[in-house]
């Protein structure tokens, strides 16, 4: 059986060991420079991707990442981010890491070949018809990925997977397959490199697109953040003012007004008389901000 593409050997890696430590770096960096260019041969399975995740989030379902190891930690990154960038509800976003919160302290290969470990998992996370599961593995072939992707396609959910390698087992029967056909590592196997650059590529693209189709980007704007520290109070301020055109103090007032919410506050700026016809403007365009503004504005 020829060897997966993310175990082959690197045709520039020979002698790595002695070579200069610039050199070795020079190397090291081409390796996911390279890496980072299979995100292009992606774009349109990402895109049918986030479309999916998106409905479901939209109609209250959740969406759940699983892996091992390193991709594992890949899609954890993801998921812990969009609470706090998009405001998604923290309780529709599930994290299925290999191992759990013990993984993190030790990332120990032995959890990525247990399947009944997945299903559990899966089983515990209530994964039913009307939510959506990501499954990824550089590889395309860790038990723990393919027994989580099965399990949440018999319970009826939706699944996406995210493979390195063709033909990748995990492949079979995705509603969405992603590809990232990353070139050989520097150092062989070691997915944490090129592939795992590759992956978190995918993932940035796949939940920002997954944002905008929620309504929760504007013009470059995440303005649906969760404003829970002294940064991210400031950011949110600058947002309202940038978009609305009002001083930094009245965007303040504003998002004071709104009980913190971004949104809220540019409705507020945009001619929406109280907080009641900024949530009514809200609703009525289905949490899309810029279609809100619009009706706040009574164009």
């Amino acid at each position: 059986m020829p060897a997966a593409k993310t175990e082959e050997r690197h045709d520039k890696a020979k002698g790595l060991d002695v070579m200069h430590p610039a050199l070795a770096l020079r190397l090291l960096a081409s390796g996911q420079q390279a890496a980072a260019k299979s995100a292009d041969g992606a774009i349109e399975a990402i895109s049918a991707a986030a479309a999916i995740a998106a409905d479901a989030l939209s109609a209250g379902g959740k969406l759940a990442y699983a892996g091992a190891g390193s991709s594992g930690l890949m899609a954890m990154a993801d998921a812990l981010e969009l609470p706090g960038t998009y405001g998604i509800a923290q309780d529709q976003i599930v994290v299925l890491l290999a191992g759990g919160t013990a993984s993190l302290s030790d990332l120990a290969g032995g959890y990525e070949d247990d399947m009944d470990l997945a299903r559990a998992d899966v089983e515990s996370a209530g994964l039913q018809a009307g939510d959506c599961l990501i499954s990824v593995s550089a590889s395309g072939s860790t038990p723990y990925a393919l027994a989580a992707a099965a399990e949440a396609r018999k319970r009826g959910a939706k699944v996406i997977t995210m493979a390195n390698n063709p033909a990748a087992p995990l492949f079979e029967d995705a509603d969405v397959a992603i590809l990232l056909q990353t070139p050989p590592e520097v150092i062989s196997g070691s997915t944490r490199m090129g592939a795992g650059t590759a992956q978190k590529i995918a993932f940035n693209m796949f939940s920002t697109l997954i944002g905008i189709h929620l309504g929760h980007v504007l013009d470059g704007y995440m303005v649906n953040l969760r404003a829970d520290n002294i940064k991210l109070r400031g950011r949110a301020i600058r947002i309202v003012s940038d978009i609305t055109g009002v001083t930094a103090a009245e965007a303040g007032r504003l998002i004071s007004a709104a009980a913190g919410s971004v949104k809220l506050a540019i409705l507020l700026a945009s001619g929406a008389k109280d907080v009641t016809a900024a949530e009514a403007a809200l609703e009525k365009a289905d949490q899309n901000l810029r279609r809100a503004m619009a009706i706040a504005s009574g164009e």
